[in-house]
């Protein structure tokens, strides 16, 4: 297993050298083992001591901890004389800290105003506070049991560093709901550049881009980041430009540099969720039909805008299709091609409308899979700009009615 996270920690390699079990999970923790305390029954046991990490990028930059606290996995720690140790534990109870990570307790012991001036100081302080009771006890008692073990971290993380937001929030769980969710989205200008800009953000298996449109500048202007002048001379596929800058952060992005028709719809049916983002027609219409008779989840996004009297209306719509709720989609999105012929007609799109229909899509779709809460279970959301209003409709309490 790798020794790199700890390798390159100064405070980590003293702590391997002198001997300590540690282990770096890939979720933003770091793990001390072995550590001996007194239970309230007055034996001597070994828990685990769990901080959380703050990194500079990859999980072989660690930098600190991200505060003085620490949590404890074990019985409720104690002296040796069996009385529970309340200075020093701030709360107990049972919590999956991430998928590999179940803690028992949360301690708090700050030396000072300035806290502790490493990570090495930090973890034998708190050695030291569990350890001395239990050797009393048993002066044979130690933590230095070694070897170290640190885990190859990133092995099967989705992302190219480790994702300490998450922890640092205390959300690790939540986020791993979805994990390993296989994502399309159809249509990667100024609304699906947004909505990869915010899946790359999760831990979701891979996310494939469909497109077979140039990354000009009028893109560069509607899209999340900043394009140089030299990514636009060599005209890029919007595929290809959007897929190189989001590796960076996130494994498994793939391109495919041509557009869903109704000959290659069939393609979607291997996804478990589709965000659709890109022009009415028929094509769409059949993709609706393909991904309907795959039952895959999926999201239809779409933008109105007009200029009136020098200043611009319109709407922002968001439209869910899910296996309990397909109905609806078909009075709610236009599949008519649009009229070529008329010169008049624009289609005006702006970058903080295209980030706001993204937003809102991803966050449907977060609640689809039990991320934030859903009490409605709306299945259309539409905000207009002048009256600043969002509306729901389509929630589960209509289909019941209109069934009725």
């Amino acid at each position: 297993m790798s020794r790199q996270p700890i390798a390159r920690n100064a405070d980590l390699t003293c702590l391997e050298n002198e001997g300590y079990a540690l282990e770096v999970d890939p979720q933003g923790y770091l793990l001390v083992k072995n550590v001996p305390y007194v239970n309230p029954a007055r034996e001597v046991k070994r828990g685990t001591i769990v901080g959380t990490l703050k990194t500079a990028g990859s999980i072989d930059d660690i930098v600190s901890f991200s505060d003085h606290t620490v949590y404890f996995a074990g019985e409720p720690p104690c002296d040796f004389e069996g009385r529970p140790l309340d200075k020093l534990v701030i709360s107990s109870s049972r919590q999956q800290l991430g998928t590999r990570v179940c803690v028992d307790h949360h301690f708090s012991h700050k030396p000072g105003p300035d806290g502790y001036p490493s990570m090495y100081a930090q973890i034998k302080q708190y050695i030291a506070i569990l350890g001395s009771h239990a050797q009393r006890l048993d002066p044979s008692m130690t933590a230095k049991t070694g070897p170290v073990v640190s885990l190859d971290a990133e092995g099967d993380s989705p992302f190219e560093y480790m994702d300490t937001a998450s922890s640092r929030a205390g959300i690790v769980m939540v986020t791993a709901k979805l994990w390993g969710l296989r994502i399309a989205i159809v249509g990667i200008g100024g609304t699906g550049a947004y909505v990869l800009d915010q899946v790359a953000k999760t831990p979701v298996k891979d996310i494939h881009l469909f497109d077979d449109d140039i990354f000009y500048t009028h893109n560069a202007f509607r899209g999340p980041g900043a394009a140089t002048v030299e990514q636009l001379r060599t005209g890029p596929l919007k595929v290809d430009y959007w897929r190189d800058r989001y590796s960076m952060m996130h494994r498994g992005i793939v391109a495919h540099p041509y557009r869903v028709t109704k000959e290659n719809a069939e393609e979607l049916a291997g996804f478990d969720f589709a965000f659709l983002c890109m022009d009415s027609g028929p094509d769409k219409l059949a993709i609706v039909e393909a991904l309907e008779a795959a039952g895959v989840l999926f999201i239809d996004t779409g933008i109105g805008v007009q200029e009136v009297n020098g200043a611009l209306r319109g709407t922002v719509r968001v439209t869910t299709s899910t296996p309990e709720k397909r109905e609806h989609l078909r009075k709610r999105v236009s599949f008519a091609t649009p009229r070529a012929d008329n010169e008049y007609e624009r289609n005006i799109q702006v970058a903080d409308l295209n980030a706001l229909n993204a937003a809102l899509a991803v966050i449907k779709w977060k609640k689809l899979y039990g991320f934030y809460h859903d009490f409605e279970h709306e299945h259309d959301s539409t905000y207009t700009i002048n009256s600043h209003l969002l509306t729901r409709d389509e929630t589960h309490d209509e289909a019941d009615a209109n069934s009725a």
